[in-house]
């Protein structure tokens, strides 16, 4: 009798555990259908923090792409932050940039564009030669951490 009201109650748990799970994927599903319909922001958001370690500019022009994509296909419902650290500062160094108007562009729509204090320090580049849309954080890597601990996702760009 014992094994019997296990296995019912075990059956039924697992009829709970799915009903949540549809019902969280359900909530996703109806926050963007009705913000399609009413044409405003959605209530979903997403957030995704983007890290650059590469001073190649075809690692860069990578980025302006995948940011162009995310920002077509989410709009305003994508948060985005780039962090520049290491070699990937140069992309932030006014006379060293490849992608000035890109960032510019992007700026306006919101995008984040942050180079790391300690690499400025490191390599004597002054703050006043970065483009004038990017801010800087203290540590760039602490800032990637801190994103990643607010839920942020996480996306690695260059080697």
């Amino acid at each position: 009798m014992n094994k019997i009201f296990l296995s019912l109650m075990i059956v039924l748990a697992s009829f709970g555990a799915f009903a949540q799970q549809q019902t969280v994927y359900n909530d996703y599903a109806t926050a963007n259908t009705i913000s399609q319909k009413s044409n405003t922001a959605p209530m979903v958001k997403h957030r995704v923090v983007m890290q650059m370690t590469s001073k190649d500019t075809l690692v860069w022009k990578s980025l302006m792409n995948n940011i162009k994509n995310l920002k077509a296909g989410w709009g305003d419902s994508v948060e985005i932050e780039v962090v520049m650290h290491g070699p990937g500062i140069e992309m932030l160094i006014a006379a060293k940039t490849t992608q000035q108007k890109k960032i510019e562009e992007f700026t306006k729509m919101g995008v984040v564009f942050v180079g790391c204090e300690n690499t400025l320090r490191e390599r004597n580049i002054p703050r006043e030669s970065l483009v004038p849309e990017a801010g800087t954080v203290k540590m760039g890597i602490g800032e990637v951490i801190m994103k990643q601990e607010q839920g942020w996702s996480y996306i690695k760009l260059g080697f």
